[in-house]
């Protein structure tokens, strides 16, 4: 009995060292189809708030739209490229402060939140953005 529960035992543990497919960070939010429903949440959040909506009101929220799902899906390792203006470009000129980025980034969160994406995928999510920073503040 004793070696059935040591067999049983390391049975047990060499099931759990069997490789898995890892899936990608575009896959585990749900593809594209996952993406456009993060967007439509965030322009949401967007189109709610006060404090950042001025920096969109002009903006032609069809060709936001695609453009951020088509980055996203790039940055989240999808199969989508992104061939629109750089992030530099984009903001120049729209002078935006360290404290409306933050803000737009706990909107982001937010409707992550809303689409009930697990913290661990949206920190993932908020690393692969981060570098984004300096191209988007005060430019």
């Amino acid at each position: 009995m004793k070696n059935l529960s040591v067999f049983l035992l390391c049975i047990t543990l060499l099931a759990g060292c069997t490789n898995t497919p890892k899936l990608s960070l575009y896959e585990q939010v749900g593809g594209k189809a996952g993406i456009a429903k993060l967007i439509d949440s965030f322009i949401d959040q967007i189109g709610n708030d006060e404090q950042v909506f001025h920096y969109f009101e002009h903006a032609n929220i069809t060709h936001f739209r695609q453009g951020f799902i088509t980055h996203m899906c790039m940055l989240l390792e999808g199969p989508c490229k992104y061939n629109g203006d750089s992030m530099v470009a984009i903001h120049t000129g729209m002078h935006i402060s360290e404290k409306d980025f933050n803000h737009v980034v706990d909107l982001l969160i937010n409707a992550m939140n809303k689409q009930k994406i697990n913290h661990k995928i949206q920190n993932k999510i908020l690393f692969k953005m981060a570098p984004l920073r300096g191209e988007v503040i005060k430019v």
